[in-house]
């Protein structure tokens, strides 16, 4: 993932401490789920789960910060960091419409390597989620902080949230309000994501798509969209979900970062290492 050379050095270093894996790509899964939805790790516990995604060559995780009370610090010697400052649950008036729930300084205090806000495209309350964005952005400004656009069209207008034009307008929006990824739906064809990824200056991750039982589906669409050329993958619920999320996730990492599949060894997934 290229970096200029007037972006200050501190933005610069953990922009890099994303890539554990290669330069350009990367595999990301959110673990934000819990307040939308409730507990996702059941009875294995979260830290088991980090640990077992860190063995298995995920980049980073999107974290809510209550949560990193229960992860053991190790898990991120192989893994980055990303503390998700948005939220809303599923048993509200209007899901879509997000608010802060953490800030940029209170992320660093707790070891982020990088924070993420969720903005719905056409929300209600879009107003209030955009404005909260920018304020954001310019913390991560002043704090040298990597900021993780997660930008869907979603909205009672939205008919087609995989819309081309609505998908261009969420990563330009990422753009406009100084995000330095942005994450957001996949367009529906390799060729009008590749129309959106050249003209988007910021890496683009696609969102891992509904729930799917088939692991050779998901990993079919994992190709088609990494041959968009998108810089990379945020799989959550398709990960975590799966009956084995180590092994799913280091056969989607193979796919993103180009290289082959490896098992690691026990200890190694204990310990939450094993590249």
């Amino acid at each position: 993932m290229t970096t200029t050379l007037n972006e200050p050095f501190a933005r610069k270093m953990r922009m890099r401490r994303l890539h554990h894996h290669d330069d350009d790509r990367l595999l990301v899964v959110p673990l934000d789920h819990s307040i939308t939805d409730g507990p996702i790790a059941g009875p294995r516990g979260l830290d088991d789960l980090v640990g077992e995604l860190a063995a298995n060559r995920v980049d980073a995780v999107v974290l809510h910060k209550g949560n990193l009370r229960t992860i053991d610090p190790d898990r991120f010697t192989r893994t980055s960091l990303v503390v998700h400052l948005s939220a809303s649950t599923a048993h509200a008036p209007d899901p879509n419409a997000k608010y802060l729930v953490a800030g940029v300084e209170e992320a660093l205090r707790l070891g982020a390597d990088a924070v993420s806000v969720h903005v719905n495209l056409g929300s209600v309350e879009e107003a209030g989620q955009i404005a909260d964005m920018a304020a954001v952005a310019d913390a991560c400004d002043r704090w040298n902080v990597p900021l993780l656009a997660m930008i869907y069209p979603r909205g009672p207008k939205i008919v087609n949230p995989r819309d081309p034009a609505l998908v261009a307008h969420a990563a330009s929006l990422a753009v406009d309000l100084g995000a330095d990824i942005v994450k957001t739906v996949y367009a529906g064809t390799i060729e009008e994501m590749s129309d959106i990824v050249r003209g988007c200056p910021l890496p683009i991750l696609a969102v891992g798509g509904p729930k799917v039982d088939d692991a050779e589906e998901l990993l079919s669409y994992v190709d088609e969209v990494m041959a968009s050329g998108v810089a990379g993958l945020a799989v959550g619920r398709n990960v975590f979900q799966a009956p084995d999320p180590g092994s799913l996730a280091r056969r989607i990492s193979a796919r993103v970062h180009r290289k082959p599949e490896s098992r690691p060894l026990p200890h190694q997934v204990a310990a939450g290492v094993g590249r």
